[in-house]
């Protein structure tokens, strides 16, 4: 994982593993490694991975047990794809359809183009 300098990097250790949570590496109700663990994977202080794993167990994607671990919840990737659509109808969707709204790109024409759009290019739910 490489961490990029626009975003805080516990904003990218959450947002790392939700990501792997959503494609199945890290499954629900399974153990995932320490905080500590994670700090010597990444080279990152405990205390900000830390902050990253919070922002899960606030979402209940993660859940402590006390003296065991850290766990992903049941249910977690669900929560996770929810929020990620929620997210991606308004961040993208929106931007998008005032963005077409001012070059006067009909809806027929987005639909179009996205009918056209290499699907072979992404793995893309159809």
């Amino acid at each position: 994982m490489k961490f990029n300098s626009t975003e805080p990097i516990f904003i990218q250790i959450a947002s790392y593993l939700e990501d792997e949570i959503v494609q199945g590496y890290i499954e629900e109700d399974t153990q995932i490694p320490s905080t500590t663990e994670l700090s010597k994977i990444y080279t990152i202080n405990p205390a900000t991975i830390l902050k990253g794993i919070n922002i899960l167990v606030d979402k209940k994607i993660i859940y402590k047990k006390r003296g065991i671990g850290m766990f992903v919840s049941v249910g977690a990737k669900q929560i996770i794809m929810e929020e990620r659509k929620e997210a991606f109808s308004s961040n993208v969707i929106n931007k998008l359809m005032e963005e077409a709204n001012k070059l006067g790109i009909t809806k027929q024409e987005i639909i179009k183009q996205i009918l056209d759009w290499k699907e072979d290019k992404y793995d893309i739910a159809k």
